[in-house]
């Protein structure tokens, strides 16, 4: 083996790093030029109110792409994430509903989350099984399950000391921001730093020269979709306590603009790349085009569209940019 053959792969990594570096930067500018023709469009956009109610909305899908990120680096997706969302707050609320005390509610609600995930992993990674299909099916049994537990209907009368997650302040902004704003700051030092996570990158890049390498593959698989499972779980739990009510169609179509945020902000469907605080930029433009959007008074259809559109736009940039570094790498081989 030549000493170029081995720093090769060295230059394709520093490579794809340059350019996700660069996506990050370039999103900062859409979110600010978009902030600055939203501020002109509709005054509104920029009062504390308005501004708060988009945080709120970050900490839903905001927290899930953190999650989401890191499966797609290691080369999957969860179409399920919704589904949990949703399957998690009806466990909790029930539970709330039956006297049992909210710490142990929350707790058992978010084992679910748990369950959830490491089927989908070990589905995925012990017996290789399509990621499309296993979590296609889990987001449906799901919805059959959360349905069937709930009667169909919303959970209603939660008490206060389950309420107050998602309704107090702290420091003027109330706890979801908060609670997003740490595990989102806590996840990307722990991408970024940590032995283990940074495993994600080797499985994404090439699983079996990472299994060679000594790297449990399997196991950073399932942890990675049990990690994106307890984040829905707490999205779910965090979205009921706000509302005081766990409803059985809450988040529908959030797996989709999950991936389109996590897409947007640097991860590619092929694995191998991504960030968390990239990812979450990508959701906050996601979110900053739906407030728009209802600020602007468009219709809910519509706003549909626009996610579609932003969705086929970002693997349109991904593929690009994917041929544009091939072509580098293969340039730095001759």
């Amino acid at each position: 083996m030549t000493l170029e053959s081995t720093t090769a792969p060295a230059k394709a990594l520093a490579w794809s790093r340059a350019i996700i570096r660069m996506r990050e930067f370039a999103l900062i500018g859409v979110i600010l030029v978009f902030a600055v023709i939203m501020t002109i469009a509709s005054p509104v956009f920029l009062t504390a109110d308005n501004l708060e109610a988009l945080l709120l909305g970050l900490s839903v899908e905001g927290l899930i792409v953190i999650g989401m990120v890191l499966v797609m680096i290691t080369g999957g997706f969860d179409l399920s994430v919704g589904s949990t969302l949703a399957f998690v707050g009806v466990v909790a609320a029930l539970l709330l509903s039956a006297g049992t005390p909210t710490v142990l509610a929350i707790v058992v609600a978010l084992i679910a989350a748990i369950a959830v995930g490491f089927a989908n992993g070990y589905l995925i990674a012990k017996l290789n099984i399509n990621a499309f299909l296993v979590t296609l099916g889990m987001m449906l049994a799901l919805r059959g399950l959360l349905l069937v537990l709930a009667g169909g209907s919303t959970v209603l009368n939660l008490p206060q000391s389950f309420n107050v997650i998602g309704q107090g302040t702290i420091a003027g902004l109330q706890t979801p921001i908060w609670i997003t704003l740490i595990i989102l700051l806590s996840g990307d030092f722990a991408v970024r730093n940590l032995k283990f996570f940074r495993q994600s990158y080797y499985v994404g890049g090439n699983a079996k020269a990472a299994g060679l390498s000594g790297i449990n593959v399997a196991r950073v698989q399932i942890a990675n979709y049990c990690i994106v499972a307890v984040l829905a779980g707490i999205a779910g739990l965090l979205l009921t306590a706000r509302f005081g009510a766990a409803s059985v169609t809450v988040g529908d179509g959030t797996e989709l603009r999950v991936i389109t945020a996590a897409i947007i902000g640097g991860a590619t469907l092929s694995g191998g790349e991504g960030t968390v605080f990239g990812a979450f930029l990508g959701a906050l433009f996601m979110g900053m085009v739906a407030n728009a959007l209802n600020l602007l008074g468009v219709n809910s259809y519509w706003q549909n569209l626009a996610t579609g559109v932003i969705l086929i736009v970002a693997v349109l940039i991904d593929v690009l940019g994917r041929k544009r570094q091939g072509g580098h790498v293969r340039h730095t081989r001759n």
